[in-house]
C-alpha cells in the first residue's frame, strides 16, 4: 500500500515538473516571484511548485481595429478607421522580460497602444487643412510609425503595419466638398466646351480662308484665259478683216459692201445670242454711215499693221 502511494506521488511530482509550451507562445518563469528563464516551445521541466509560470506570451503577429475622430487646422472633424497590426519585438529574454512586466496587465498594453497611435495621428492632423487630409494617408501612416517605432520597442513589440481603411468628415463638410468637386468639374467642362468651340471656329475660318483662296485662284486663272481668249479673238478679228480688205482692193469691190455685211452679221449674233435681252441699235442713215466709217478706219489701221508685220 505505501509503495502504490509513493508511485503515485512520484508520478504527480513528475508531471508537475513537464510543462508543454505551444507553437508560437514562451512561458515566463518566476521563483517567488523573481524573474527566473523562459521556456520555449515544446516539451519542458521545471522546479514543482517553485518555479511558477508567470504569463504565457505570445509572439505572433496581432491585429486591432481603431476607430477615432481628429481635428484639422481649419478646424474640421475627421472619422478615422483604422487597423493595427503588431507583433512582439522578438523572442530574445530581455525582449521577453519587456512584455511581461512592463504593464500590469495586457489591457494596460493594449489602453497604451491605442491612445498612443491615436495621440500621433491627431498631432499630424491638427497641422493639416481638410482640403489636404485625404491625399495624405500615406504620410500619415509613415509619421505614426516613425513616432512609435522606438516608444514601442522600449515595451518590447514592433508596429508591423498601420492601415487607414476609411477617412471620412461630418455630413455637412462632405456636402461641401461635393459641390466644390461638383462646381471644379462643371468649370473643366464649360473650359472645354469653350476650347472644342474655339478649335471648332478657327478651322471653319481656315477652311473658309482656303476656299477664298482657291475661288480667288481660280477666278484669276480665269480672268487670265478669258484675257487671252480676247486678245486671241481681237487678232483673229484683225486678221480676218485685214485679209477681206485685201481680196477687196484686188476685186475692185467697194469696202464700204463687206462692212455693211459685217455689221448686220454683229447684229445677227446680237439676236441669236442675246438671251431674251433687249439691245437697242441706232438705224438711222447718219449713225450707219457713221459706222462704217468706223469700220473702215479700223480696217485700214489692221492693214497697216499687217504690213508692218510682213516687213
Amino acid at each position: 500500500m505505501f509503495y502504490l502511494i509513493s508511485l503515485g506521488v512520484l508520478v504527480i511530482l513528475i508531471l508537475l515538473c513537464l510543462v508543454t509550451v505551444q507553437q508560437g507562445t514562451v512561458a515566463v518563469i518566476t521563483i517567488f516571484g523573481k524573474y527566473r528563464r523562459v521556456l520555449r516551445p515544446g516539451l519542458n521541466f521545471r522546479i514543482p511548485l517553485i518555479e511558477q509560470i508567470f504569463k504565457r506570451i505570445s509572439y505572433q503577429n496581432r491585429s486591432i481595429e481603431l476607430k477615432f475622430q481628429a481635428i484639422t487646422q481649419d478646424q474640421a472633424n475627421v472619422n478615422f478607421s483604422a487597423m493595427l497590426l503588431y507583433s512582439v519585438l522578438n523572442e530574445e529574454n530581455e525582449t521577453i522580460q519587456s512584455v511581461a512586466f512592463k504593464f500590469v496587465d495586457e489591457r494596460s498594453f493594449m489602453q497604451a497602444l491605442v491612445r498612443s497611435v491615436e495621440g500621433a495621428v491627431r498631432a499630424y492632423v491638427a497641422t493639416k487643412k481638410q482640403s489636404e487630409i485625404l491625399q495624405l494617408r500615406t504620410e500619415i501612416i509613415l509619421n505614426v510609425k516613425e513616432q512609435l517605432d522606438k516608444q514601442l520597442e522600449g515595451w518590447g513589440y514592433h508596429l508591423l503595419d498601420l492601415q487607414l481603411n476609411d477617412i471620412a468628415f461630418d455630413e455637412a463638410i462632405m456636402r461641401s466638398m461635393a459641390q466644390v468637386v461638383a462646381s471644379n468639374n462643371l468649370k473643366a467642362a464649360a473650359e472645354n466646351e469653350g476650347q472644342a468651340l474655339l478649335i471648332t471656329k478657327t478651322k471653319a475660318a481656315e477652311a473658309e480662308g482656303n476656299a477664298i483662296k482657291i475661288s480667288a485662284e481660280a477666278e484669276r486663272q480665269a480672268a487670265q484665259l478669258r484675257g487671252q481668249g480676247v486678245a486671241l479673238f481681237r487678232e483673229e478679228v484683225a486678221r480676218g478683216m485685214a485679209v477681206a480688205a485685201k481680196e477687196m482692193q484686188n476685186a475692185n469691190l467697194d469696202a464700204s459692201f463687206i462692212l455693211f455685211s459685217m455689221w448686220t452679221d454683229a447684229i445677227k449674233h446680237f439676236a441669236e445670242n442675246g438671251n431674251g435681252n433687249t439691245i437697242f441699235l441706232d438705224g438711222s442713215n447718219e449713225n450707219l454711215q457713221r459706222t462704217m466709217q468706223q469700220l473702215m478706219s479700223l480696217t485700214q489701221q489692221s492693214s497697216i499693221v499687217k504690213n508692218s508685220g510682213d516687213k
